[in-house]
This record gives structure tokens, sequence and C-alpha cells, in this order.
């Protein structure tokens, strides 16, 4: 983890509707983090915010949440975003213990996707999934999780028991059992491959 964010905040007392609409009026991002202590309300500012969810990393990084002064570790819940605007309207942190294991979406990057096998025979890759949420201790937590499509040949699939996983990390959706894992990524014939 070379590149820890850090999000700026200040306390706010005030909760509901209205306190929300007048923090965003001024320019921030109402927020609340929770976990290990009492749920403390904050605010943030909003283009701070924006120029950090710009970097994928955020999503799986633990983060430095600086309150009044006072640092915390924690990830990134939940982000809550306009349907129409480019704006960000509520964040969740959840503060984390290094010592205990935590849950956190990672995203996936395929490599190798049309020098592979099936890329060279016309195959075209259909992605099931983005990213899985991973099980681990926070120093143990990936940027992101590699697949690499070099030897997927076309009607073949790469499944979530396949993915070359860091030590330490485990994937949720496979600790209930065999019949969930489920396809990641698939090399099927393109039209135009099937039509030749």
């Amino acid at each position: 983890m070379s590149n820890v964010f850090e999000f700026v905040a200040e306390t706010r007392q005030e909760t509901g509707k209205s306190e929300a609409r007048r923090i965003r009026r001024a320019g921030n991002v109402p927020a609340v983090i929770y976990g290990h202590g009492e749920p403390q309300m904050l605010s943030l500012s909003h283009n701070e915010v924006l120029k950090h969810l710009a970097h994928e990393e955020v999503y799986s990084h633990i983060l430095d949440v600086t309150i009044d002064g006072k640092t915390e570790k924690a990830i990134l819940k939940g982000v809550q975003r306009h349907p129409a605007k480019p704006r960000v309207l509520h964040l969740d942190f959840l503060r984390i213990n290094l010592a205990d294991r935590i849950k956190v979406h990672v995203p996936l990057h395929f490599i190798n996707e049309h020098t592979g096998i099936g890329g060279k025979r016309g195959g075209v890759a259909t992605h099931s999934m983005a990213d899985v949420e991973v099980l681990c201790l926070p120093a143990s937590l990936p940027d992101f999780i590699e697949v690499d499509l070099a030897t997927l040949d076309v009607g073949h699939s790469i499944h979530l028991s396949e993915l070359k996983l860091p030590v330490g990390v485990q994937i949720v959706e496979l600790t209930h059992g065999a019949d969930h894992d489920l396809p990641v990524v698939s090399m099927l014939a393109s039209k135009t491959a099937a039509e030749d």
C-alpha cells in the first residue's frame, strides 16, 4: 500500500436533511464515521473529496481520516452521488482496528485480453465482475487483483477460485461454499469469427 489517502474532516453537531442541505450549499459533503466507538457526524470539502474519489485505489485503501486534527484509520464503506450532476451527496467511513480482519471490495484488473489465446482467435472477453469482496487484515489489503487472460481460450471462463490472491486474502463469496464459485470473465466467440 504505497499510497495512503487523507480525508480532512470537521465534526458537525446538527443532523437531519436540512443540515445536510446547508452543508452541501456551503460546498461541503456531509459524512459519518462509525465502528469501534461512537458514530461521528462529519463535514468534508467537496472539491477535496472529488479529487480523492478520482483515484480507483481510494475504494480499497486504508484511509487516514483526520477529524479536528486527530487522525483515525478507516475504509470508505459508501458513497452517495447525485444521479445527474457530478456531486457527492454523502460519505460513510468505517473505523478499523489493524488487528481485525475487514471486508472490502477490491477492483479487478484484466490483462492480456487481446494478446492471449482467446483474443488472438478473435474471442471477446465478457466480464461478469468488476470487483470482488475480500476478507483480510488491513495490512494485507491489495490495491487490486490481477486477472490474467493469457491462457483463456474461446468457450472457457475464469472463476473466483482460479484468481491468484495475495497471502492472507480470501474471497468472501467462496466462504459460502463451492456453489458460489462464480465466473469472473468468459471468452466468447465473436460473431465475425463464427461466420468465418
